[in-house]
């Protein structure tokens, strides 16, 4: 094997389609923490060069977590130059729709091309979206260019985490995850700050302008330091589901649609709502049936059927649900509460980014101990008393109370997503660890957009009842937080109630998870070995 990817020599496949290496029986032995192991690829040779290919993935993860939020802060200037106030959202909501319902498309298509090429293609579409978006000359075009930027970022978030996997064997998966982990969480946290301070002290468009020298390392440093095991030629050219990739695509962006700008753009019960949800029932339900009859489908069957995989799609897809409530409502709280400034209200959140890399790091020595499963079970079980503690804060409050309870739910979360994603890419193969990365990913962005919609229903609810159906909506509590000395002890007490609230359906949707991980994961993940033993 010469390069990063660990080459896969003589493969069989078994009858349910897990491939293994040199066919060899899965579930033979049984590594430390009690996970059943076979036997997986080998691991790089010594002459492959991580450390430029680390620093591509880490760069490459950083750009696709900071174009998520950097220009939160920089609306104002952007609509006062290109105007389109009233369409300004679809610049979040664009590029988080194509991020999303491209992570599977990409997943799949890394296992049947390789990770390279697909890495490479992505970061090219994601400068080109960048150079554009730099160069727009009205918001509708600037929303389509955001699209583009995000039709490669899917590629970067769902192939950066395959890469990791790939260079890793087993026992140094978490040092590799953890800093990926840290590089995007102080990535989206810091992206408003990057971008206010662009937006105060230069053009605007220089947000979009400074990911080209950046990306473009990462662009070369990918194509002169990443090496894949050579592929089998006997075996053809490989296929590709376009037609289910089109039909993932059709079906996942109709449904977000529906998911964001409902009760935002028209009202739930609306005709556009139900219409979209419709639409998008019927794409998935074709989609179902052809990816059935498809040789080589996008999105295939075993990514349900294996019990592990299926765990912790539905525990992540509920991770994303709960993350909506610190990213989204802490802030708030923070400003219309606690009283303070946007600034230090992003330290409350931003503490979380310091415990969660931290735990995420250290958590091979739980999971070693005592399994994957058992891991994440008392990393979510920590998470959601945290989630449920918030409720009882007095009222109004220390700052240090919330970022207490933030350092403390970001050390929970560590120990439960890493243990899951190194769990899940541990139990397959090379050629299909890419499609089970981007399953994963793939259900927590589709959990995030779901708590959006989910939690802000239940805010706008709770603040309508609070102040009255005129002036009770998130809107209306932003616009006050904007005017110094707007937010009356009645405004601040809604949004307390609201934010209480937000955070109990929060911790639901952790009970969710552990529900999730105790019915459906099996107690020990089969896990297969790397080629020197290890597990």
């Amino acid at each position: 094997m010469r390069g990063c990817g660990g080459a896969r020599r003589r493969l069989g496949s078994g009858r349910d389609g897990r491939v293994t290496a040199s066919g060899r029986a899965r579930g033979a032995e049984h590594p430390p923490g009690g996970e059943t192991a076979g036997k997986e690829h080998p691991t790089p040779s010594p002459t492959s060069r991580r450390g430029p290919v680390v620093a591509a993935m880490m760069l490459a993860m950083a750009l696709a977590a900071l174009d998520g939020t950097v220009i939160a802060t920089a609306v104002p200037q952007i609509v006062g130059d290109l105007g389109g106030f009233s369409v300004f959202s679809w610049l979040f909501s664009g590029y988080l729709l194509a991020v999303t319902v491209t992570i599977p498309v990409y997943g799949r298509l890394s296992d049947t091309y390789g990770r390279k090429p697909v890495l490479v293609a992505g970061i090219a579409v994601f400068l080109l979206g960048s150079l554009l978006c730099g160069a727009a000359w009205s918001m509708a075009s600037l929303i389509a260019f955001r699209v583009v930027q995000g039709l490669g970022g899917g590629a970067l978030q769902g192939t950066v985490q395959t890469i990791a996997a790939d260079l890793y064997p087993l026992s140094e998966r978490p040092r590799i995850q953890a800093r990926l982990s840290s590089v995007w969480a102080a990535s989206a946290v810091a992206g408003p700050a990057v971008g206010g301070l662009i937006a105060a002290y230069a053009d605007w468009r220089w947000i979009f302008l400074v990911n080209l020298p950046l990306g473009g390392l990462a662009l070369w440093l990918t194509a002169r330091y990443l090496r894949e095991p050579e592929r089998d030629r006997a075996a053809g050219r490989p296929r590709v589901d376009w037609r289910g990739a089109l039909l993932v695509f059709a079906s996942g962006a109709v449904l977000l649609t529906a998911l964001v700008q409902g009760g935002v753009a028209w009202p739930w019960l609306s005709a556009p709502s139900l219409g979209l949800v419709a639409c998008g029932v019927a794409l998935v339900a074709v989609t179902v049936v052809v990816e059935r009859r498809a040789e080589a489908p996008i999105v295939p069957g075993w990514v349900w059927r294996r019990r592990t995989i299926a765990a912790v799609n539905l525990a992540l897809g509920a991770l994303g649900l709960l993350m909506v409530a610190p990213a989204v409502f802490l802030p708030m709280y923070a400003q219309a509460v606690l009283g303070l400034g946007p600034v230090a209200a992003g330290f409350v959140l931003s503490v979380m980014t310091l415990s969660w890399p931290l735990s995420a790091s250290l958590s091979h020595h739980v999971y070693r101990r005592v399994g994957f499963r058992q891991s994440a079970l008392i990393g979510m079980t920590g998470a959601t008393l945290v989630l449920l503690s918030f409720p009882f804060l007095p009222y109004p409050g220390e700052p240090w109370q919330p970022a207490l309870l933030m350092l403390l739910l970001g050390a929970a979360l560590g120990l439960f997503q890493l243990p899951l994603i190194v769990g899940v890419q541990s139990t397959v193969g090379w050629s299909e660890r890419g499609t089970a990365t981007g399953s994963v990913l793939f259900c927590r962005q589709i959990g995030q957009s779901l708590g959006a919609a989910l939690f802000g229903a239940v805010a706008n609810a709770t603040l309508t009842s609070r102040l009255g159906p005129s002036s009770g909506d998130l809107d209306t509590v932003s616009r006050a937080l904007e005017t110094p000395g707007a937010a009356t002890d009645q405004l601040r007490r809604a949004v307390a109630a609201a934010v209480d609230h937000v955070y109990l359906g929060a911790a639901a949707a952790g009970a969710l998870a552990v529900v999730a991980l105790l019915v459906v994961a099996p107690r020990r993940f089969p896990v297969l070995k790397d080629e020197d033993g290890t597990a």
